[in-house]
């Protein structure tokens, strides 16, 4: 009997501290990595692994509900927006999510960390040998050739029956991102403009300007008396030079001399070297200090030690969400291959965007500067939607070049998602595009995807000083900055006249189709095609959406 006992004692000391046997079920996969990416081994077993898990939320519906209630102008409940707290609730994963989550962890003796506002992402490190085996993974060490970068992904991972409908997501494992901004830049030296284009500047004289684009959209230059922060967003070590913007500032609008001329806050180890400015970081914050006049602008410095795999997009609209950050309009200038995402990552970062909206919250893409072939070379036999453009709760910014009339941009990236369907507020006028579109271009596009962008302005010969000489870039990354200027003067006018702000602005704006300026030309070639064409027969079209800006119209529209 006593040998039993010790026999016994035995095999439960054995199995002490193993984690609990559990079937796995396959829960994301990709055939291959994507274009751009090449396999170089399995990963060391002894590497750690930062990971996050998404959570499922648990009341997502709802939340779109209300997002629309509060953003449709017919709603009852048109500008209502929620508090942050409020809108980040609905992102909190139930009881019985969190409690099965976590229990898989105790079990396999991992700590996690929310790191969320909404409590639906949790981190967690672990050494590649455990990943692979709790997922039944293979990660290995891939190598971005464009950039030499070298990221640790898997193709493919499991988790257990029971997560089921609580873990929405492992991440990044079968995501591969590694952002790069669009701008194309040609050095024009130190040019010395006449002093009567240093006051006013008309639009066909070489160049872009404030002072172009003020007098092409009606863009007023009075100083905004109720203002609220416009956020600049930052990555890869961008960075905007002070001086720089006063340079440019005393150059293209000598009347408007805001001390500092933006704010500059860091995050997840972002940094600032104004000694070595980056062309996008000015850009962005030149023509938002240029043209939002009065508006106070911060540009936030988004670092590398985010770990979110999204090079920073998730960790930036969970700071936005919370009570940190006070600004109500917020403009970026990258983007990414949509198929290089998970859908499930892509889905939880579009909730927590439609949250962003919910609260009043305006968050503009730029659309991406490939036409139809999105980030990519013309290496491409189907067209390729650029991420997050495919959300439908951000609003994309295409561009366009000329002026009477205008026309799109050849370099505009539009097309339609394949990860979201064609959302309601859309719905007419994709329609009414497919329709003129017919068979061209069938099987290379999702036509029941959402379609963008949603919206357009200039985006060619964009001048901006950069080490203190004028320089011209061409991009969407010229446009999204300014119809994120405008957004932030309307918000101002409706503060003065004791309205709420816009928020999520796509059903307003397909709802007042006449507030913006139909382009009825241009086409983004790409992928061997010549790209989708703008049309007069139809007014939204996957290159310029429903067109340019009209400033008196949209405040028009906006009630005022």
């Amino acid at each position: 009997m006593l040998a039993s006992c010790v026999i016994l004692a035995a095999l439960c000391t054995l199995t002490i501290g193993k984690p609990v046997e559990r079937n796995l079920r396959l829960h994301e996969s990709r055939p291959t990595a994507p274009t751009g990416f090449s396999r170089v081994g399995s990963a060391d077993a002894a590497t750690v692994l930062n990971l996050r898990l998404g959570l499922v939320s648990s009341n997502v519906d709802k939340l779109i509900e209300t997002l629309y209630d509060v953003s449709t102008p017919s709603s009852a409940k048109y500008g209502q927006h929620l508090s942050k707290s409020e809108a980040a609730a609905f992102l909190n994963p139930s009881d019985e999510s969190l409690h099965a989550v976590h229990a898989w962890l105790a079990d396999n003796k991992i700590d996690a960390t929310t790191i969320s506002h909404g409590g639906d992402w949790l981190a967690i490190s672990l050494p590649v040998s455990q990943a692979n085996e709790m997922l039944d993974a293979d990660f290995s060490v891939y190598t971005h050739e464009e950039s030499g970068t070298q990221i640790i992904r898997a193709l493919q991972y499991s988790i257990p029956d029971d997560l089921v409908g609580h873990l929405q997501v492992v991440h990044p494992v079968t995501t591969f991102v590694v952002l790069g901004p669009k701008t194309a830049s040609t050095s024009a030296g130190r040019v010395s403009l006449p002093p009567k284009q240093k006051r006013q500047s008309a639009c066909g004289e070489g160049h872009v300007d404030p002072a172009c684009l003020q007098a092409l959209y009606g863009i007023p230059t009075a100083a905004a008396t109720n203002p609220e922060p416009l956020l600049v967003t930052g990555y890869i070590n961008e960075y905007p030079s002070a001086s720089d913007t006063e340079y440019f500032l005393s150059t293209f609008r000598p009347d408007y001399t805001p001390s500092p001329p933006y704010n500059y806050t860091q995050i997840y180890g972002g940094g600032y070297d104004p000694s070595n400015p980056g062309d996008e970081a000015n850009l962005d914050v030149q023509y938002t200090v240029g043209l939002a006049t009065g508006i106070p602008v911060t540009f936030i410095s988004v670092g590398d030690d985010t770990n979110d795999g999204t090079d920073g997009f998730l960790d930036t609209a969970n700071y936005v969400l919370s009570e940190e950050s006070s600004a109500y309009v917020v403009t970026t200038s990258y983007n990414n291959d949509e198929s290089a995402i998970s859908s499930n990552v892509f889905d939880k970062l579009c909730s927590t965007y439609a949250s962003l909206g919910s609260a009043g919250i305006s968050v503009l893409f730029s659309s991406g500067d490939g036409g139809v072939a999105g980030i990519r070379s013309d290496s491409c036999t189907d067209f390729v939607p650029t991420f997050p453009s495919g959300c439908p709760y951000v609003t994309s910014v295409g561009a366009t070049t000329g002026y009477s009339p205008e026309t799109g941009a050849s370099l505009s990236a539009g097309g339609f998602s394949n990860v979201f369907s064609t959302p309601s507020f859309q719905a007419s006028a994709v329609s009414a595009y497919l329709s003129w579109l017919g068979d061209d271009y069938s099987g290379l596009y999702n036509t029941q995807g959402r379609g963008y962008p949603d919206v357009s302005t200039q985006g060619v010969d964009f001048a901006i000083v950069l080490n203190g000489d004028i320089t011209y870039v061409d991009g969407t990354s010229c446009a999204s900055p300014t119809f994120a200027s405008i957004v932030a003067l309307l918000n101002d006018e409706l503060a003065s006249a004791g309205k709420s702000r816009l928020g999520w602005l796509n059903p307003w704006l397909y709802s007042n189709p006449d507030a913006l300026n139909d382009i009825t030309s241009g086409n983004n070639p790409g992928c061997g095609t010549d790209g989708f064409y703008a049309t007069s027969d139809c007014q939204w079209s996957p290159i310029t959406g429903l067109g340019t800006p009209n400033y008196d119209a949209l405040k028009s529209a906006a009630g005022l």
